[in-house]
């Protein structure tokens, strides 16, 4: 499989990671040897560091690292709130507002991979917030859907499945958290926007666009 490059320098690689494909571990079909493989067909060094992470039915834009030191600063960054990452998802029904800020708190089971909200601290627990922007609406199935970009502030496992589902608003196709609706789940990684560490360029790099 050929990888989609949106960037690319010395430092650090940026993909559109396709539907289905694990974005880390060390499977010959994980996104990270399909990378290295890339980049021995250009005679270069083969290592590849994931500094964040996508589900494996999140499309879109992610990013690598080249080097062991580019990983760090841009992991630093991440943990300092420094890199801003944009979603695109389409979900069932009309929030109440055009525009609005979602703060949870989200409890991952491990044994049924997936993530609840609840209502207390306890050992597991992280907070989870994400802002929306509703974009569009449009009946599919009969029922009322809206496209809505999405600001991720914190990066939990299936944080905006989760945060969405709770509020009866699944997103499209994703079954697991209660969506009715048959299809692909309809949730992309649309933008991330960064520093770049070795050169202090304000970077976009964007699903659609390259920069």
């Amino acid at each position: 499989m050929k990888p989609r490059v949106l960037f690319e320098d010395e430092y650090m690689l940026a993909v559109n990671k396709p539907y289905g494909i694990l974005s880390e571990g060390e499977g010959k079909d994980a996104l990270p040897a399909i990378l290295r493989e890339y980049r021995r067909e250009k005679g270069e060094p083969a290592q590849i560091y994931p500094v964040h992470r996508l589900d494996r039915t999140t499309r879109g834009v992610i990013l690598y690292a080249k080097t062991s030191a580019c990983a760090k600063k841009l992991c630093e960054q991440i943990r300092a709130g420094e890199v801003r990452k944009f979603y695109l998802a389409k979900i069932e029904g009309v929030p109440a507002y055009q525009s609005g800020v979602f703060e949870d708190l989200l409890f991952y089971d491990r044994r049924n991979n997936k993530t609840y909200v609840v209502r207390r601290e306890r050992h597991g627990v992280k907070q989870a917030k994400l802002s929306y922007e509703v974009l569009s609406a449009e009946n599919i199935e009969g029922l009322a859907v809206s496209t809505v970009r999405i600001e991720l502030f914190t990066g939990r496992t299936h944080q905006i499945r989760a945060q969405f589902a709770s509020r009866k608003m699944p997103v499209v196709g994703d079954r697991r958290y209660g969506s009715r609706i048959k299809s692909f789940i309809e949730l992309y990684s649309d933008e991330i926007r960064f520093v770049h560490p070795y050169t202090g360029e304000e970077i976009t790099i964007k699903l659609r666009t390259k920069k």
